[in-house]
């Protein structure tokens, strides 16, 4: 299977196997986040010959860094690991659909495949309020698959936050 060709149409399932699998390391990450106190998103890159080549979870409050995404840590991971800023055969697995900012990420790391867990209302970029990685204006395009895990990657976002309103915190 290559997880790259079009005509793979399994692959572009939402409850692939292999999707469900690598959410589930992403979703380690955002718990790792959560007993860290960061907002619970998590994110792992894999190289098909290679398996996980980066695994991160927001840093933002611990590194007093607005882009300390849990994608933008993964990419830079991914990007010394594979000793290259291309990362053309590579998947990242989110949480949450990324912002902006990781999406244009996305675009410059020349990702191929981005699977993200739940939609943003707020700040989607995939999908929900742009399509950064699928814009033919942009000098690369990455398929995007949305959904993968949705309810639970959404849970450990409301649960979060509502534990942070209940104690008072932004």
């Amino acid at each position: 299977m290559d997880p790259f060709s079009p005509l793979d149409l399994a692959f572009t399932d939402p409850n692939h196997p292999f999707h469900l699998h690598h959410m589930e390391l992403a979703l380690g990450e955002a718990a790792t986040a959560d007993l860290e106190d960061e907002v619970p998103v998590g994110a792992v890159i894999i190289a098909p010959d290679r398996g996980v080549i980066a695994s991160a979870h927001n840093m933002r409050e611990q590194l007093h860094d607005p882009t300390a995404h849990a994608e933008m840590i993964a990419i830079t991971q991914a990007a010394e690991s594979l000793k290259s800023w291309r990362l053309e055969r590579c998947i990242l697995y989110v949480t949450l659909e990324p912002c902006p900012m990781c999406a244009g990420a996305i675009v410059q790391a020349r990702l191929p495949l981005v699977v993200y867990g739940c939609a943003d209302p707020k700040a989607g970029a995939c999908h929900t309020l742009y399509q950064i990685p699928s814009d033919p204006r942009l000098n690369h395009r990455a398929r995007v698959i949305g959904g993968v895990l949705a309810d639970r990657c959404g849970a450990v976002l409301t649960d979060f936050f509502a534990r942070r309103r209940a104690m008072g915190k932004k």
